[in-house]
């Protein structure tokens, strides 16, 4: 769920609660229907009725690909899917005029807990998404960022898979703020974000370092496979439209980005600092360009003069 963006995350919840309350008002209807005698909606005997309800059109014409990735929404479907079958049995022995069996109420009953549990668990997995992302950019915060890339360099130490990390830093940000005006600046941001998320595997992340900076975690990659990843990134950014100005100009920009390996025998932290040391590195080359971390490279005499008059930023 962490490549959809808080605005799309907050509206998933808002249909969410809306396709809950539908089903509210189909169990409040369904048991009148059955205590009362009163005709039933001939739609909940059908074999498809739970793609026929309100929370089931939600369910199979609405929610997003995002969603179906998520355990509990693929247990939503089986328990929802019991749930109305379980009716049309209780519906059928009420029109028969039977009394409903005490097994098939308990059914219902506790099927219904069960598809409660599971929504709860959804709304919980929205919620946890939404806490931690950068409301402007939807980029995942530094709060979650130690504890991931700790968890890949634990896997690095056990030989399982490498993890390669690459520090981001868009170029000349002030320029197009001074320009064009922070709000500008901001859907550059954001949309930079965007583009990164669209061409990023499921499971990489990119979490907001602070300002215009971005750090980006590539599971599974040594600093090979990194570089070609960042490199296509890099290309696509640069040739992109980012945003348009309120005045009609079309804004593009360029990112500067530092690899390096999460090393299983230093701390994240000093894998995090190497990355950054490259970065200055790709800065002081020229700009729009990647750089992996070299320590040849990172204390040359180009980067030290850098560094001393503060032309890194």
């Amino acid at each position: 769920m962490h490549r959809i963006d808080p605005a799309a995350l907050r509206k998933l919840r808002e249909q969410l609660e809306q396709a809950v309350r539908d089903h509210a008002h189909w169990r409040e209807r369904l048991l009148r229907s059955i205590v009362c005698r009163m005709p039933c909606d001939p739609r909940d005997l059908d074999e498809s009725a739970h793609r026929l309800c309100r929370f089931g059109q939600w369910y199979y014409e609405q929610a997003s690909v995002e969603l179906w990735e998520q355990p509990a929404f693929a247990a939503i479907e089986t328990e929802h899917k019991r749930l109305h079958q379980i009716a049309a049995q209780m519906l059928r022995e009420a029109g028969a005029g039977e009394p409903v069996s005490r097994e098939g109420y308990d059914d219902f009953v506790t099927g219904g807990e069960r598809l409660a549990l599971e929504l709860d668990t959804l709304r919980h997995a929205i919620a946890g998404s939404l806490r931690d992302r950068d409301a402007l950019t939807g980029a995942h915060g530094r709060i979650e960022m130690l504890p991931t890339l700790r968890e890949w360099r634990e896997l690095a130490r056990r030989d399982v898979q490498q993890c390669c990390i690459a520090f981001m830093d868009l170029d000349h940000l002030k320029e197009i703020n001074d320009r064009h005006g922070h709000g500008v600046g901001d859907q550059v941001l954001a949309g930079v974000v965007q583009q990164l998320t669209e061409h990023l595997r499921p499971y990489d992340k990119v979490f907001r370092y602070g300002g215009d900076e971005f750090l980006i975690s590539l599971p599974g990659a040594d600093l090979e496979i990194g570089k070609k990843v960042i490199g296509h990134i890099r290309e696509q950014i640069a040739a992109a439209t980012v945003v348009t100005s309120p005045d009609g100009h079309a804004i593009s920009t360029t990112a500067s980005f530092g690899l390096a390996l999460l090393e299983p025998d230093i701390s994240v932290e000093e894998s995090i600092d190497r990355a950054d040391k490259a970065l200055l590195v790709a800065k002081a080359a020229g700009r729009n360009r990647v750089c992996s971390w070299d320590p040849a490279v990172t204390t040359s005499t180009l980067l030290r003069r850098m560094m001393q008059d503060g032309e890194a930023g």
